[in-house]
């Protein structure tokens, strides 16, 4: 399979994943938005809400990795600067859900 092809599917795929995630985010955020921290807190640590929330954080920040790698192709000519902009990119990709589904489950 072309490595284009992989990047449209995985897209695709992370976009139908991504849609019921963000409306059940929207209306839960909705509803806790004007509630204390307490209220906060015991929303995050529900295993439920940790699930679909550590799911929803992973997809998202995948989805946006490969769409900016599309720019990234796209917009910059220099290989090598490409490739550190990449790697980079993919690095922040994993670890920002990682330390952020850690502090959840901290919690």
């Amino acid at each position: 399979m072309i490595s284009a092809t992989k990047k449209g599917l995985f897209l695709k795929v992370s976009v139908a994943i991504l849609v019921p995630l963000m409306i059940w985010f929207i209306i839960n955020f909705v509803s806790i938005y004007d509630q204390g921290y307490l209220e906060i807190v015991s929303f995050f640590t529900s295993k439920t809400s940790k699930i679909l929330f550590s799911v929803f954080i992973i997809t998202a920040f995948f989805f946006s990795a490969i769409s900016i790698s599309e720019v990234f192709e796209d917009y910059i000519g220099n290989d090598k600067m490409k490739n550190v902009a990449n790697k980079l990119l993919y690095f922040s990709a994993v670890v920002i859900p990682l330390i952020t589904i850690i502090l959840i489950n901290s919690l």
